[in-house]
């Protein structure tokens, strides 16, 4: 799930597979074509922030190589900061987007992907909160391994502070 702070509306790509980083940073590439480049034209960096755990935590290797490729394929530098552990409840997507998307189908079945992404699509709030959806098709393996070479080809740099939850991933030439 994307979340744009500045904009108060958001992306959800609904997987029909595995939890993965590879599913996370689909799912920031679907909102940056289909959202974000027509909203930041000139960007040349794009901030994330992230739980520290899960799919796209600051330890998950994976994640840092789709980010890696992600950062290839858009030319853009992308700087991530890692909420530290158990610090979730600052993360503004679980108030601005996950509690109301819960209200909304709050009592009706989930019995289809199309019911799922109409009802995230359909939420809205007094405050214009707006969300775009669709259906990831995509096949996500879990436990892929990534190599110490895999890493150490990354285009990384770690920040002073807390280098293991503040990165930037520039574009590799």
């Amino acid at each position: 799930m994307v979340y744009d702070l500045t904009r108060n509306e958001g992306w959800g790509s609904v997987g029909i597979s595995h939890d993965t980083a590879q599913l996370a940073v689909a799912s920031i590439r679907c909102w940056w074509y289909h959202m974000g480049r027509r909203r930041y034209p000139q960007a040349r960096k794009l901030l994330i922030t992230a739980d520290a755990g899960g799919s796209n935590g600051y330890r998950t290797r994976l994640w840092k190589i789709e980010l890696q490729k992600l950062a290839n394929e858009l030319q853009l530098t992308i700087h991530v900061s890692h909420f530290p552990p158990g610090t979730s409840k600052w993360n503004k997507i679980e108030h601005r987007r996950f509690s109301f998307i819960t209200q909304n189908w709050w009592g009706r079945p989930l019995d289809s992907l199309a019911t799922v992404v109409n009802l995230i699509a359909n939420t809205t709030t007094d405050k214009g909160l707006h969300i775009e959806t669709a259906i990831d098709v995509t096949v996500s393996n879990k436990g892929i391994e990534v190599t110490g070479e895999e890493m150490q080809a990354l285009n990384i740099k770690c920040e002073k502070f807390h280098g293991d939850w503040n990165y930037i991933i520039r574009p590799q030439k």
